[in-house]
């Protein structure tokens, strides 16, 4: 699903009028889709009161229709304009038509009667500021949704965004600070990139799509390289799954991970290769890894490595990696390696010597700390490379600083995606996916239950595992963050986000994957 800016959805709709259908049509369409959502989320419409904050643009015009629609099925709904709207105004009429009652904010200077109905009614629909409004908030706007922020109480109401929440820049996720959090985010047509961007994304809550009737194929959808990853694309790009296969049939991932002080590591990228579908995977591992992992892993072939006295890889076991990789169809470099001189060395001897493996590769953690310590890697690296770095690693490979990074992640994502020629996976809430030549790709999936030990090994090895199935390291990134997300969202509703452990990622990945393929 395409995720749009503030100027490229105004270019849709405009492209949309171009085809035939209306504004007035898309408003219409959107304020109904709205009050759907809010009845879903009501539980019902009947006898419930709503509050419906008004703005003076589109958005407000969106509000009032949702209005008009939940009035008309048996909601009390109140509208509360707090700017002025235009005159005439059809969407007001056919509103007060319905039975809304209408207030202005100049009516309520002291804001009793707004104070009143967000005390007594059970939702409110936030539909002041739309896309075209990025300013500070101020005045009776500020005084307003300060109010809104600040609702409390054993009855709470709940908060519906119309498009966005007021106060939040959908280009760069900016927030003003009396930017309401919303339970719900309806998103009008398409997301928008400040939806998906830290600190807007927390304002968000659940996000949803409503489609408003925007025709299909407007040149203008082509323009835009920006997609939110979903359900449906994932499932139809996972790889197939023929009654006549044998293990040969899904490849042959080899995962280089491990040293003394990070067996688990090891353990967590071998085993989520195999739970997502991997027909047969093997760990290359120092041997005192390989004396741990061996009694973990009964499903995964062993190839115990010479180690170095600290326990990690041993230089010269490189070559005896690099002598067997014609058995293999993916390989994952890094988990767990461990950040020393010599491990340095077996990095580069392993990837960046002549001739540079072929093999499609995804390398994370120390592999990619490693990596940063060779200088213009980049132009020897060989083959279909992911990299997976987090934000701090992102920093060390680039030379700069986590707080640059995090400023604009879809901007240092593209930039060194196309620079080295690689797909990057920048990890974080709301991870992105660049590669050259590809849309740059959004997870919809912002989790703390993955602010753990090992969820980023799980991450990897679930991509090592697309890979050797034969997805090209572009898609596989795609799916597998997606997967990883999905898989975790799961676990958090079952289990909450607190004392979630990398391991419950793994378990859940085949009910995962067999919920999506359901999905196509």
């Amino acid at each position: 699903m395409k995720v749009v800016t503030a100027e490229q959805m105004v270019a849709l709709e405009q492209a949309s009028e171009r085809a035939g259908v209306s504004t007035d049509t898309l408003m219409e369409n959107a304020g109904l889709a709205v009050a759907q959502w809010a009845r879903r989320l009501m539980g019902g419409a009947a006898a419930k009161r709503v509050l419906v904050l008004v703005g003076s643009g589109n958005n407000g015009a969106d509000g009032l229709v949702a209005a008009r629609h939940l009035a008309r099925w048996g909601a009390q709904v109140s509208a509360y304009v707090v700017d002025h709207r235009p005159d005439p105004d059809p969407k007001m009429d056919w509103a007060r038509a319905y039975g809304v009652a209408v207030t202005a904010s100049g009516e309520d200077p002291g804001r009793e009667m707004l104070d009143r109905q967000l005390a007594r009614c059970d939702l409110v629909i936030d539909a002041v500021l739309g896309t075209g409004r990025a300013r500070p908030l101020a005045g009776p706007l500020l005084d307003t949704m300060s109010r809104l922020g600040m609702r409390s109480g054993h009855r709470r109401p709940a908060l519906l965004a119309l498009d966005l929440p007021t106060g939040l820049n959908c280009d760069t996720g900016e927030v003003d600070p009396a930017c309401p959090a919303a339970d719900l985010t309806v998103a009008l047509g398409r997301p928008k990139i400040g939806l998906l961007t830290f600190p807007g994304a927390a304002k968000v809550g659940r996000l949803e799509v409503a489609d408003i009737g925007l025709p299909s194929g407007l040149a203008e959808e082509g323009d835009i390289d920006v997609e939110m990853l979903t359900p449906g694309w994932v499932a139809a790009h996972l790889p197939a799954r023929p009654p006549d296969s044998h293990k040969g049939t899904f490849g042959h991932a080899l995962v280089v991970a491990g040293s003394r002080n990070y067996v688990g590591a090891a353990y967590l990228a071998a085993q989520a290769a195999v739970r997502v579908g991997a027909g047969l995977t093997t760990l290359a591992s120092p041997h005192g890894v390989y004396r741990i992992a061996a009694g973990k892993l009964t499903e995964v072939i062993h190839q115990p490595m010479a180690e170095d006295d600290q326990g990690r890889f041993h230089p010269e076991a490189s070559e005896t990696i690099r002598g067997s990789l014609e058995g293999y169809t993916a390989m994952l470099v890094g988990c767990g390696l461990g950040w020393s001189e010599g491990t340095r060395e077996f990095l580069e001897n392993l990837l960046l010597t002549e001739p540079a493996p072929a093999l499609p590769t995804v390398v994370d953690a120390d592999g990619l700390n490693n990596l940063s310590q060779i200088p213009e890697w980049w132009q020897r690296i060989g083959g279909s490379v992911a990299l997976t770095p987090h934000p701090g690693e992102m920093a060390t490979l680039t030379g700069t600083s986590t707080p640059d990074v995090q400023r604009d992640r879809i901007g240092a994502a593209r930039k060194w995606s196309q620079r080295w020629n690689v797909t990057i996976a920048l990890k974080g809430a709301n991870t992105v996916v660049a590669g050259p030549g590809c849309p740059l790709r959004i997870s919809p999936f912002a989790n703390p239950g993955l602010a753990s030990g090992g969820t980023g090994d799980v991450l990897t090895g679930i991509i090592a595992g697309l890979m050797a199935q034969g997805l090209s390291p572009n898609i596989a990134v795609s799916c597998g963050v997606f997967l990883h997300g999905q898989a975790a969202e799961e676990v958090r509703q079952r289990m909450g986000d607190t004392g979630t452990i990398a391991s419950d990622l793994i378990a859940r990945l085949p009910e995962t994957i067999m919920e999506l393929r359901q999905v196509s």
